[in-house]
Parts: C-alpha cells; structure tokens; sequence
C-alpha cells in the first residue's frame, strides 16, 4: 500500500463541493486514513510550494491556499499517486478530461480546486508536513454492519 497527499482547496469548500469530491475519491476505492479541515498557517503553504518560490505564481498561490480553510486528506491504496494523480486530472482545466475532479468542477488554473503529491516522495514529505503520526489512522474494515 502506499499514500498520497490531497487537499481541498478553498474553492471546493466555498462552492459546498467538500462531500462531492470525497465521495468520488471513495467511490473510486481510495481509502481514507487521515482527514482534516483547517486553515493554513502562511508557513506550512510556502514550505508546501516551496519547489514555486521563484515562480511568479507562487504569492498568488500561497495567498489562495491561506485564503479560507482546506480539506487536507491522506489517502491509502495500492500505486496510490499514480491513480489519484489519473482522477484528479491535469492541472490546467481545459487539459482536464471529463470525468476527472478538475476536468468537472475546475475553471481556472490560478483557483485549482485540488492538490495531488506529484511522486512518492512528495506525498511522504507533504504528508508529514500536514499530519503527525496520530492523525493516521490505517483502519482496517472489519464492521459487521447490517443496513
């Protein structure tokens, strides 16, 4: 198994599409082993963009992300950045297919609604950025439930 770092970003909880994304992030069968809602602190978004910081989109970036609270999620499940990576979609929304989170619900590159670690190793560094070991939680589904 191996994990990868999403976050909602502020557009998706501005526009009530929280609920929306997750459902389709479990409905696709990633499974979710850490979640949380927060506002983030101008130091946690520029050392999660640090790889921008000379780009001229970086202050426009920190400043949406800082801008209202994020969804910061881990999810759990075999090549686990590689197949979030396909269900987001590209960055840029008139590459997004149809069917993917931003080739649905993304209008503007600037105002991306989601973030996917780009490799296993950004998704290992970006989740210990946002969560510590006790906000994880591999659960296993072991409930004998009758619906």
């Amino acid at each position: 198994m191996s994990r990868c770092f999403v976050m909602l970003k502020p557009g998706v909880i501005n526009r009530r599409l929280v609920g929306e994304v997750i459902s389709r992030l479990e409905k696709k069968g990633f499974k979710v082993v850490g979640m949380k809602m927060m506002m983030v602190p101008e130091a946690v978004a520029k050392e999660h963009y640090a790889e921008h910081k000379e780009k001229p989109f970086f202050g426009e970036l920190v400043s949406y992300v800082t801008s209202g609270p994020v969804v910061a999620m881990v999810l759990q499940c075999d090549d686990c950045v590689t197949l979030v990576r396909k269900f987001v979609g590209a960055t840029k929304p008139a590459e997004a297919m149809p069917g993917t989170i931003r080739g649905d619900f993304c209008t503007h590159t600037s105002l991306n609604i989601i973030h996917a670690s780009d490799s296993d190793e950004s998704a290992e560094r970006e989740i210990k950025l946002w969560f510590n070991d006790e906000e994880i939680i591999d659960w296993e589904d072991n409930c004998q439930c009758w619906f």
